[in-house]
Formats: C-alpha cells, structure tokens, sequence
C-alpha cells in the first residue's frame, strides 16, 4: 500500500505526517493475521524438508491474536509437526525475535535435540491519523535452526537489557502509545543498539569491517545510516531495513533483513544481526557453502515482486476491524466450530491431512478407512498423506456475490492434486477475471472466520494461484 493512499485520506488531520508518507508498506490480506503469515514463511522455509525430526517451533510477535491459547502450538499443528515438539510463544518486547532465535540456538545445539523452526510475525495496527499507520507494515520470516548442513554457521552473540520505556500496550488496548519521538532515536536506538554491537565486537575481537553485511533492526533508514557511520561501517555493509518497502515490522524485521542478508551473500561472508526493543540483542554468523544448495526459496527477495497495490483506505480500515461494516443478514451470524472437533480431527483440519491406501497408493481427503478407488475398495489399509504442501489445480471456480465475505465477491472451488485427491476450498489472493480451469494453485492456511464474541478464530487451508 503506497503511504500517499493513507496521507491523502488522514493528513488533513495531521500534516506532520507527510515526513512519513514515502514508499510503500506490506498490509495483510483481510484473511491473514500473524499466525497465518507465521505458517507462510515457515512453509517456504521448510520447503522439500522432512517435518518428522522437528525439536521445537518458537513463534516472536507483539500482535498475537490469543493472550491465552498458545499461538505456536497452532502454528506447529499447521505445519504437522509431532506432537513431541517444544512450543512457546515471545512476546512483550520488539526484540522477540532474536530472543526466540537466541534460544532455539540454545536448544538446538543440545545432544540429541531436533532442529526447531523460529518464526517472528507481526501485523500492527497504527492509531488512524498517526504515524504509525504509516510505517507500520506486515510481514514475517521463518529460520530453521540446527546442527547440520546449516547454511549460516552461528558464531556468538551478546544481549544488553534495559527498561528503556518508548512504546507501551497493556494487553486490553490495541493501540501503542509512545514517548516523544526524538527521545526514542537518540537515547533508544542511537545508544542501546551501539552498546551491544560494540559488547559483541569487544567479546570476540571484532572490528566492522570484519562484516560483510551488518543488520540494524531499525525502522528508521536515515538513523540506520547514522548508526552504521558510528559504528566505522561503510554504507555498502548496511542492509536495507525494508522501511520503503515493507514497513516496520516489529519484532520480524530484525529476521527478515538476516533472510534478506543470507540471500544476498557468499560463502565466507560474516553477518551482524542487530535487534532493538527493551535492550537490544547482537548475533554474528558465518555464512557457509551449504548457501548454495538453499538458493529455490522465495524468501525476502522472491515475495516481494508478488506485491499486489492495495489502493482504498476504506478497504484497509475494513480489513484491520477500524470501522463498523454492514455485513448483512448473511453475515451476522457464523456457526463456530466445536473447539472439541476441532481437537479430535486436528491433523486433518489444521494440517490439511487426508489419507492414503497403502495398497494402490490413492490419496483423499478427508481421511477415510475405505480406499476411494474402485478397483481398490482395501479397508483399514491407510497411512496419512498431507495436501498442505502439495500443488493442486483449479478444476471449477465459482465467484459468489451473494455469500458473505469482507472482500466480495467470495471465490471457491474445486481442486485437483496431481497423485490423487480432490478438494472444495475457498480461493484467496486472487482476481475473479484472472482465475483459469486449469490453472496450478498451492495451499496457504488462512483465517476462515471469527467469533470474537466467544474469542475463537477458526483458520484451515484455502487455495491461492500458484
């Protein structure tokens, strides 16, 4: 969404806000919230790599949907994972997501632990008329941490804490509230973050120029560039912060610019990582030659060009719940799922798990005890299958403007996968004269609806154009 859609609408109210109104930020479909966008970059993470070993899934967000139901638990049941799997949620502090990498380095480096998944995801909602609406953008990044063929070798780290009051919530409000912003780049970000790049630096004899690329999880691009000068770092060794072109994205950004750091470097190449938020935290890794054979993720570089122009505010205020909407007589009311179904056919519901005859090897969804296939018909002979990673084709599509749905008209339709199995789901990310029979769409694990009334969010898989 180009910043001049909010200026022209809200700056009327508060011009100041012009110093702001310049790129671009990342806003999340109406159907997405920081829990589907977890699962989205866990998903290109773990793309083509087996799921069963899993040690742990971190998840790092200030703007998680439940304060009380565990978010990653949601995140790791999407995924597949076991249940034997450690989960925990960071949150309370913009530097979650190198506390969460921090400590699944920690416990991934344990004999005879899994590797864990850290994933850090944030979708902020800035005050309307505020600066915040501006800068503030969604998004999220996925690494998975371990002992083995890594791609970049964690080397050392070192954490400073303060209570450094700058943004503040309590949990029963949905706005931040800030100190004066000057205050908060100069006696914020412009010593905490320096103290803990030179404690790092000190700790293991390091100097700047040691670093090919140095992240400063800062919002602010100009203070970025001053941050790096006084640290003695040439410009080409800062990454961008993704300011322009996502937004600040809380606790993500620190771990999205590494993502962008990692696919942008060679073997041999040193990376400061540094965070800010209550303290700061520094990490430095080593990118290794296993770089070369992880270069088909999509990652930072290869979402970005999939941006589609966001230009209403109306939708935008829309989508974050800002205003009251007429839904209509169809949209009042949603019957909810039973939380108790939801626990008994979890895998099936969360992960997108159907089934497979181990006898013919046809899959279906739901999973059934009697193979589909007429020339089969073996009982009591399956094995799970999962629909969640694989691609499917559009057979029939159907677009809807009597159903309900906050971004009419509502598209759903069938899908085909390739080894076998067919599916009935809602079509997202999508424009209704560009959908084609025939056409290859992936699985992406969406918000179906919600009931905050009785505060259950009911998330499945829909299907987006490949």
């Amino acid at each position: 969404m180009n910043r001049k859609v909010i200026f022209e609408q809200m700056g009327w109210f508060n011009p100041a806000t012009a110093a702001v109104a310049r790129g671009e930020k990342a806003v999340a479909n109406y159907d997405e919230d920081t829990v589907t966008m977890a699962v989205a970059a866990a998903m290109d993470c773990l793309d083509g790599l087996s799921r069963d070993g899993a040690g742990g899934l971190y998840l790092a967000s200030t703007s998680l949907p439940f304060a009380q139901r565990q978010n990653a638990v949601i995140v790791s049941e999407a995924l597949d994972f076991p249940a034997g799997v450690r989960t925990a949620d960071f949150t309370g502090t913009l530097k979650g997501g190198t506390t969460a990498l921090l400590a699944a380095l920690d416990a991934a480096g344990a004999e005879g632990s899994g590797p864990f998944l850290v994933a850090a995801s944030e979708s902020r909602v800035g005050k309307p008329g505020s600066s915040q609406e501006h800068t503030f953008g969604d998004g999220a990044a996925a690494l998975l941490v371990g002992r083995e063929n890594v791609i970049a070798e964690f080397k050392g780290s070192f954490s400073v804490s303060h209570d450094f009051v700058d943004y503040r919530r309590l949990n029963e409000e949905r706005f931040e509230h800030g100190w004066e912003e000057r205050w908060i780049r100069e006696e914020g970000y412009g010593k905490i973050i320096p103290e803990a790049a030179l404690g790092l630096a000190k700790k293991y004899r390091l100097k700047p120029g040691d670093f090919a690329r140095i992240v400063i999880g800062c919002p602010v691009a100009a203070l970025v560039a001053g941050l790096g000068k006084g640290m003695g770092a040439r410009p080409e060794q800062i990454q961008d912060n993704l300011a322009a072109s996502a937004g600040d994205t809380g606790t993500a950004l620190p771990l999205m610019m590494l993502v962008a750091a990692i696919e942008q470097s060679k073997p041999g190449d040193k990376i400061l990582v540094l965070s800010y938020g209550n303290g700061s935290d520094a990490l430095y890794f080593e990118v290794t030659p296993e770089i070369e054979k992880r270069r088909d993720r999509k990652g930072i570089s290869g979402h970005l060009p999939l941006r589609a122009d966001f230009t209403s505010y109306g939708k935008y205020l829309v989508f974050r719940d800002l205003i009251p909407l007429e839904v209509g007589i169809r949209g009042e009311e949603i019957a909810p799922m039973a939380m108790s179904v939801l626990y008994r056919e979890g895998k099936s519901i969360s992960a997108l798990v159907g089934s497979r005859c181990r006898t013919c090897g046809t899959p279906q969804y739901p999973p059934q005890k009697v193979c589909v296939n007429p020339a089969c018909g073996a009982v009591d002979d399956m094995e799970p299958y999962r629909f969640s990673d694989k691609i499917g084709k559009l057979a029939s599509y159907t677009g809807d403007n009597l159903a309900f749905s906050l971004d009419p008209p509502a598209v759903y339709g069938l899908v085909d996968f390739k080894e076998g199995g067919r599916l009935f789901l809602d079509i997202t990310d999508c424009q209704l004269e560009k959908l084609k029979v025939g056409m290859p769409v992936r699985m992406t694990f969406r918000r179906k609806y919600a009931d905050v009334r009785r505060a259950i969010f009911g998330y499945y898989w829909k299907a987006t154009p490949a």
